[in-house]
């Protein structure tokens, strides 16, 4: 069986542009969530979201290729970009070998909306344009990119709500394992527009502060809601053996991936399904629980759902109290683009020996005492951390990384 490892890494997201942005933010505890006057002019109930630039492809992307790409594919082509050049994978190399994609996205409201709106507004479907099927498909990121890149392996969207970005990591795993793939493009994306968030603010998902700062709350007693998110992260993954014979930079290597369904309710998680999940991680990487050094939790500031973590979390890992945080406390909830983003987020805490700490977390409750949550950023040295990630639906993703 191959051995499957990370040699690039980029990310467009509430917390920085670059690697060493998104690094300095972690460690500073500094938040991207704002308050949008938009949603407040267009009447949500919350106003909260996370402040993601817009990137400008005018000077990298051509006209006729742009209108093919909505905005979460803008962020994962500046994300992929990136990713690519720090794995040094250059156009030579990508054209004379097979390189897959595996990306996680769940929606294409904005872009569906305004191409149906069009055709409504003008009585003929000729006004949605001639981009407007490439930017509404869900499957718009992996078939942007994988033309942009010129990526001749896999092209794979992985749609698994919340778990989307940790599954697609999961199965480019399993594809270099089995040596079907060398290397694979991994990530997730989500649109960060008000359109696409709408109807969760309709079922009062959201959170509700009048400080942007103190609204997202993971296993706070005090939490109300979780506040929506956005960008893109890539991974690249190699085998290990194409990773030293290309002279690549091996950063790390994933040595676990487990995955479970809770065969429950569509949106209320319980605790036997993400338990499993971890479970399966753990065997599926050989180690015990005790040598993680770090939880990256899925927590994403609702009540039932950061209680339910909590206590699969301290099933898993009994008396050891392995240091826990949710970095959605200061990017709020990135949905589609989690998964793979807090890939990254605790590969830049494990290089750089600190683990950022869960800002707002006060006070713990009942269910999330059970659990060690630190509540600012420690020097603390790990070279193994545990990812979870869980979707509505009852789809569950767990990976575990390993430094090299």
């Amino acid at each position: 069986m191959e051995r499957v490892v990370i040699t690039g890494m980029g990310i467009w997201s509430c917390l920085g542009t670059t690697l060493d942005e998104v690094r300095q933010s972690l460690y500073d505890g500094k938040s991207g969530i704002v308050k949008s006057q938009e949603r407040i002019d267009a009447g949500f109930r919350s106003p909260l979201t996370a402040n993601i630039p817009i990137p400008n492809l005018k000077p990298l992307i051509g006209r006729n290729q742009r209108q093919f790409m909505p905005e979460e594919a803008q962020y994962a082509y500046m994300a992929t970009k990136d990713a690519l050049a720090a794995a040094g994978l250059d156009q030579d190399y990508i054209d004379q070998h097979e390189v897959g994609i595996i990306y996680g996205n769940d929606s294409v409201s904005e872009a569906t909306m305004v191409s149906l709106d069009k055709f409504r507004q003008a009585g003929s479907t000729a006004a949605c344009g001639s981009g407007a099927i490439f930017q509404s498909m869900n499957s718009t990121v992996t078939m942007n990119l994988a033309c942009l890149f010129h990526l001749k392996g896999i092209n794979l969207t992985a749609s698994a709500a919340c778990a989307s970005g940790s599954q697609s990591i999961g199965l480019g795993t399993l594809l270099i394992r089995s040596g079907l793939q060398e290397c694979v493009v991994c990530g997730g994306a989500q649109e960060a527009n008000m359109y696409g968030v709408a109807s969760f603010d309709g079922i009062q998902s959201f959170a509700i502060n009048d400080d942007p700062v103190k609204a997202s709350r993971p296993f706070d007693r005090d939490r109300n809601g979780l506040v929506p998110g956005g960008g893109a992260a890539t991974v690249i993954l190699e085998s290990y053996e194409s990773a030293v014979r290309r002279g690549a930079p091996i950063l790390a290597e994933i040595i676990g991936w487990g995955f479970s369904g809770n065969g429950d309710h569509i949106s209320t998680p319980n605790v036997a399904g993400p338990a499993r999940s971890l479970e399966l991680c753990l065997k599926d990487s050989g180690i015990s629980p005790s040598e993680i050094g770090y939880v990256n939790a899925h927590a994403t500031s609702t009540k039932i759902g950061d209680a339910r973590e909590a206590l699969a979390i301290a099933q898993i890992f009994g008396d050891y109290k392995v240091p826990v945080t949710s970095t959605k406390s200061q990017t709020g909830h990135e949905m589609w683009m989690a998964g793979a983003s807090e890939i990254i987020y605790s590969m830049l805490m494990m290089k750089n020996g600190f683990i950022a700490g869960n800002i707002n977390f006060e006070n713990p409750d009942d269910e999330t005492c059970c659990i060690n949550v630190l509540n600012e950023t420690k020097e603390i040295h790990f070279d193994k951390f545990l990812s979870n990630s869980f979707g509505f639906g009852g789809t569950n993703s767990t990976l575990i990384i390993r430094n090299l």
